[in-house]
């Protein structure tokens, strides 16, 4: 069956259909990954978008259940180059096409996936159509396309009640903004019992439980949308309990710290991502998927500073809170899919608690100077590089 892809800006693309027999509209985006298509149609980061793989042939491997990375997929559409038919994997439960049937995702397959990135890397991420209908018309989908936002997803993709990984020593609390399977293993193995919140969760509630340490998650959407969110972790941050955010969580520490955000051309997404850490100077390959970003230009000094940045680009990757144990950063230290360079980020948060401990102070974060970004300057990826 015929499928087409319908961008804002006008550009058709015509291919074959895949997954369910429905229409779509939806924010478009693309993923670099060379692996982990499972983790990533499972990741709620990408509620209210539709993500198109570089990578051009997906589902070889079928799909192993096991490797979920939430209970189910979270994207509204999936576009590849070529769809493979007959998977083969030993632990693989079903294929990529059966898999997108049963969870109700349509998506196409056969178009040209290297002109739809160059496209949106040109002109920015849009909004587009999924359908095959063929007699659709540009006149009456292009307003539609226009109008769509993803709105408030972060309530959506949230668990509803609160729920506990792991039996260890230490107690983190983990706010799940969007969080992926991988967050609460990483502290599991740590030692940690961790108990999951919903996103709507008070400060109240969570800090009652008195845990030891506080994780907020990934997840979806723009950030300046969680208002009542950010009310809470100003609150958590405004306590003595030692914090460590990612992605999302990050976006919303710094928003509730009066620090502000924007949108990126086109975003990062993918698991071969540069991050240097001021402190060190060192260099890690990061998994990554945001399409919004701290703006360092609008940090205050006395409140936090950069701790990481993003080497293609300049972007901020990650802060360290001024007198406070909290650090956060926009890449993924658990990965799934991606490399697994910056996991060590979980034994710095558990380090930090337990310095918090011992002496009643801030634990161990120390990033260079804020003014010293290595010669690396935030271009908001008008001119950067990013590697496809």
């Amino acid at each position: 069956m015929k499928a087409f892809l319908i961008l804002e800006d006008g550009t058709v693309f015509e291919g074959t259909h895949i997954g369910a027999e429905k229409e779509i509209i939806s924010e478009i985006v693309f993923n670099t990954s060379m692996a982990g298509y499972l983790e990533v149609l499972t990741d709620p980061s990408y509620a209210g978008q539709a993500v198109c793989m570089t990578y051009p042939l997906i589902g070889n491997y079928g799909v192993c259940l096991e490797d979920m990375e939430s209970s189910r997929p979270w994207p509204d559409g999936f576009i590849v180059r070529e769809l493979s038919r007959m998977p083969s994997n030993f632990r693989c439960d079903m294929s990529i096409q059966e898999f997108l049937e049963k969870y109700g995702i349509p998506g196409i397959a056969g178009i040209d996936t290297r002109a739809l990135v160059k496209l949106l890397r040109e002109k920015g991420t849009m909004n587009g159509c999924i359908t095959t209908r063929e007699d659709f018309t540009l006149e009456e989908v292009l307003p539609k396309l226009k109008a769509y936002t993803t709105g408030k997803v972060v309530e959506k993709v949230s668990c509803k009640e609160k729920y506990t990984v792991g039996e260890g020593s230490r107690k983190v609390a983990l706010l799940d903004l969007g969080t992926k399977n991988n967050i609460a293993r990483s502290l599991a193995k740590r030692d940690c019992t961790v108990r999951v919140y919903p996103a709507l969760a008070t400060a109240e509630e969570i800090l009652a439980d008195q845990p030891d340490g506080i994780m907020l998650s990934n997840g979806p959407g723009d950030p300046k949308e969680c208002v009542s969110v950010i009310r809470e972790i100003r609150k958590l941050y405004e306590s003595d309990v030692p914090i460590f955010a990612i992605c999302l969580g990050h976006q919303l520490m710094a928003l509730a710290t009066g620090a502000d955000t924007f949108k990126m051309k086109y975003g990062h997404r993918g698991g071969n991502h540069p991050v240097k850490d001021l402190a060190t100077g060192k260099v890690y390959i990061s998994s990554q998927n945001h399409g919004y970003v701290v703006d360092m230009e609008k940090l205050d000094a006395k409140v936090a500073a950069p701790a990481f940045v993003n080497v293609n680009d300049g972007t901020c990757e990650g802060l360290s809170y001024t007198g406070k144990n909290i650090f956060t950063v926009q890449f993924h230290p658990e990965a799934c899919p991606g490399p697994l360079d910056s996991g060590f980020l979980f034994d710095r948060f558990l380090e930090m608690i337990s310095a918090g401990k011992e002496s009643g102070g801030c634990g161990g974060f120390h990033p260079a100077d804020a003014n010293e970004t290595c010669g690396i300057t935030a271009d908001r990826q008008e001119g950067g590089m990013e590697h496809a």
